[in-house]
């Protein structure tokens, strides 16, 4: 994986924190790193190819007016007033490659200086097991504080961690063999299949980059949320006001409008234009 910074910029030293997306069912992670981005009025700093990612290309994201600058398919933006990082990514990893995207990742990240790592990603509601919506949208977590997953500081802020996450279970404690370089190449290459098949937490791309980023001995935080495919905007601000609590941030800094969020640009055609009345 390789940064090529925008002219005259790169990555900021004093952002220490970074958020990283992982994408799933509804993109809920992508929707809150957009939510932060313009938001904060996030500078594009640089883009990161990897040639495990597809390319992808379209228009200013973020606006507020379309200024023609073209997005990738991997990208990085500083807040600095946040000290925050936050990297965007707009396609999906070439099937069967993700274990190799998530060590690529984890190595640069490793490099990069950043101290805690913020991965966001959501969850297929139907894989759900003890449904409880008695208070809303339930953020689940896991972390790299403690060798069971658990964090203090994510408890006392009402959230469960992933009770599927066990390190000592078969398919997560392969996950692990393959960060630290235990496993033959041949068991990489058919890792992920099984891993889809058998076990549908360990498939998922946060499980991986999750593993990878903690062998490298980072502090890691994923941030997880059910959800269904459809219009998951309402998913994306729960789970950035959770990001918010987590950086004990209460609103962003700059970029602001109104204590509002600041919608992006692109959400405008997420879904095309609405249907005419007409047809009813």
């Amino acid at each position: 994986m390789e940064f090529v910074p925008e002219e005259g910029k790169d990555l900021n030293e004093d952002c220490s924190t970074l958020i990283l997306p992982a994408l799933s069912i509804g993109n809920v992670g992508q929707l809150v790193a957009d939510l932060l981005i313009s938001s904060m009025g996030s500078e594009r700093v640089g883009y990161l190819d990897d040639p495990n990612v597809l390319p992808c290309v379209g228009n200013d994201a973020y606006g507020p007016f379309p200024q023609g600058d073209l997005a990738l398919p991997l990208e990085a933006y500083d807040s600095p007033s946040n000290a925050l990082t936050i990297i965007q990514q707009r396609s999906p990893v070439i099937k069967g490659m993700m274990v190799q995207f998530a060590k690529n990742m984890a190595d640069f990240l490793a490099g990069s200086g950043k101290k805690h790592i913020i991965v966001l990603s959501s969850l297929d509601f139907g894989k759900w097991q003890k449904v409880d919506m008695s208070s809303g949208l339930q953020i689940y977590y896991l972390s790299s504080a403690n060798s069971n997953g658990t964090d203090e500081n994510c408890e006392q802020l009402g959230w469960k961690k992933l009770q599927e996450y066990d390190p000592s279970q078969k398919h997560w404690k392969y996950l692990n063999d393959l960060a630290e370089g235990n496993v033959t190449l041949e068991d990489i290459i058919s890792v992920e299949d099984e891993l889809e098949e058998e076990n549908y937490y360990a498939s998922l791309p946060f499980a991986a980059l999750f593993t990878f980023l903690k062998a490298k001995g980072l502090k890691v935080t994923c941030l997880l949320c059910y959800c269904s495919e459809g219009d998951n905007v309402s998913d994306a601000f729960q789970l950035a006001d959770a990001t918010y609590k987590l950086l004990q941030m209460t609103h962003p800094t700059t970029g602001i409008e109104s204590g509002t969020w600041r919608v992006p640009l692109s959400w405008m055609s997420v879904y095309g234009p609405p249907p005419d009345v007409s047809i009813f």
